[in-house]
């Protein structure tokens, strides 16, 4: 079982006990998160798809912890010109571990 959710305008397949690395998220470590913007689920050979959503099915997670991602440099360089320009950025993130799946009046 498992299905397609969408947060911080990315998509991820997930099931129950995966953990996940997302955009930041609001809320404390060992806090509940809910998704509702189900894309797909399937459960066995049954799938269902939304267009674009479901309606009635949700996924529930755990915050594990907080972070940030290793930096990333942007560097530029116009030759022969002595100019160059070095920045760093580090996106914040969010572990989140799936604790169940919920289908309507099903949960997992």
């Amino acid at each position: 079982m498992f299905a397609v959710i969408k947060t911080g305008g990315k998509q991820y397949r997930v099931a129950e006990n995966d953990t996940i690395t997302i955009a930041s998220l609001e809320g404390d470590e060992g806090s509940a998160v809910t998704f509702g913007e189900v894309l797909l689920f399937a459960d066995g050979d049954a799938t269902q798809v939304g267009a674009p959503l479901l309606s009635g099915f949700s996924v529930t997670g755990e915050i594990v912890s907080h972070g940030r991602d290793k930096k990333v440099i942007a560097f530029k360089k116009r030759r022969r010109q002595n100019s160059r320009r070095k920045r760093g950025h580090r996106q914040h993130h969010t572990v989140v571990r799936i604790t169940g799946l919920t289908a309507g009046s099903k949960s997992a």
